[in-house]
This record gives C-alpha cells, structure tokens and sequence, in this order.
C-alpha cells in the first residue's frame, strides 16, 4: 500500500504565497514523474507543474514564473511553492506520483487525496 499525504493548502490574500507538500510513505520503491494538478469549481483538471526524477521541471503557462516545484527524493516528498497568487489560482490541488512499489512491479499513478488553495481578500 502506498499513501500519498498532501499539505500546505489553505487562504491566502492575493500577492500572498503558500507551499504545498505530497509526502509518500509505505510500499514506496522507487519515484520517476511527480506533479502537481489542479481543478477549480466547474473546470477540468489541468496540469500545474511536473518534475523528472532527474530534476527537470516543466510549467502551465497560468503559472510560469511564480510557482517553482521541487523534490526530496530521501523523504519521498514533492513541494510546490507559490508565489504572488492570484484569485485565478484557486482551486483543489492534487498531487500525482508514478512510482514503483517493487523492483518488479509495473510503472503505477498515484494520486493524493486533494487539498484546497483560496485565493481571496
């Protein structure tokens, strides 16, 4: 079993910054793509931001620039930081991890349970 805890969501003022954490914990053997996904109230779940397990990052458009995301592999844990936020950001934030839990096992995805980001004065 593999869980995946998700944290750092919250209310935060426009211009304000929060940091956003996706820790993995039990039948973890490997990581390869982590990623950050987002769905506002009746909109489809879009693509935040991803990083390789080399450390290579890639952005959406709506965020380049202002939010950075990172990786410990040690703590099997992925962060998103961001920064000058704008009501537009608001949303479910969900964590998205391709891992193996053995040696042998197939590429899995996993997926965190959600945490809300408002954006709001």
């Amino acid at each position: 079993q593999v869980q995946l805890v998700e944290s750092g969501g919250g209310l935060v003022q426009p211009g304000g910054s929060l940091r956003l954490s996706c820790a993995a914990s039990g039948r973890v053997f490997v990581i390869d793509t982590m990623s950050w996904y987002r769905q506002a109230p009746g909109k489809q779940r879009d693509l935040v931001a991803t990083i390789t397990s080399d450390g290579s990052t890639n952005y959406s458009d709506s965020v380049k620039g202002r939010f950075t995301i990172s990786r410990d592999n040690a703590k099997n844990t992925m962060y998103l930081q961001m920064n000058s936020l704008k009501p537009e950001d608001t949303a479910v934030y969900s964590c998205y991890l391709r891992l193996k839990t053995t040696p042998w096992a197939l590429w899995g995805p996993y997926w965190g349970q959600g945490t809300q980001v408002t954006v709001s004065s």
